[in-house]
């Protein structure tokens, strides 16, 4: 059975970085000093499982009343099947446990339709971050 938790102890955050690292360090190349930042004990971190395995993560922090969900991954025998979705559902959520009304990500520009087909607006030109192209995108909840 799939299901999102938030990440509530150190095994729980351990399995969030050890799927962000497969995803962005290994994957796509991301060097792990950008992947591991300043804001990791700032933030909410959530951890899709299989069952006992770690299959997706994101975190999420609040900025000037916005939430901002960052780090959104999963493994890429997962994609396509409703994982990123649930990921997604469990952080918007916790924005709007928080009471916020809007929520912002930096997508990467291959996962603009996705986060469109959720109800984020893209609301900036293309930028690099990491050496990948992302675009700024916003919902309101």
């Amino acid at each position: 059975m799939i299901k999102a938790v938030i990440a509530k102890n150190k095994p729980q955050l351990d399995d969030a970085l050890t799927v962000r690292h497969q995803v962005f360090v290994e994957e796509q190349k991301v060097p792990i000093e950008l992947e591991i930042d300043e804001y990791e004990d700032k933030s909410t971190h959530v951890v899709l499982y299989d069952d006992e395995k770690p299959i997706g993560a994101g975190r999420f922090r609040v900025i000037d009343d916005v939430g901002k969900l960052e780090r959104i991954c999963v493994l890429p025998e997962y994609r396509g099947k409703g994982a990123g979705t649930m990921i997604m559902e469990k952080l918007e959520s916790i924005a709007k446990e928080k009471g916020l009304k809007t929520v912002k990500l930096n997508a990467q520009t291959h996962a603009e339709a996705f986060y469109q087909r959720l109800g984020y607006e893209t609301v900036s030109d293309v930028f690099p971050d990491a050496g990948i192209p992302h675009v700024t995108m916003v919902k309101t909840l």
